[in-house]
């Protein structure tokens, strides 16, 4: 009976173990996908930021050039006077 007993304790020891395994392994699962999110918003943040550059270099450049920028639909276009 003092075996049972021994062991006993243990059991309860790797039960906790197991359950503060468990409680790390769901941290790790939060903090990795909230970096994966971070990362995206970081490549949406720097894709947006390039777009934006890459149109007011054109629209200096057509004004530097002499013209006036002309606003379609889903383009800009440079009109040349």
């Amino acid at each position: 009976m003092t075996d049972l007993n021994k062991s006993n304790p243990k059991n309860t020891h790797t039960d906790s173990a197991a359950e503060q395994q468990m409680a790390n392994s769901q941290q790790v699962s939060v903090k990795a996908w909230s970096q994966k999110l971070l990362v995206v918003l970081l490549c949406l943040a720097s894709f947006y930021g390039g777009w934006k550059s890459y149109e007011s270099n054109m629209i200096n450049e057509c004004t530097a050039n002499g013209g006036q920028m002309i606003e379609g639909q889903r383009t800009m276009l440079c009109q040349l006077s």
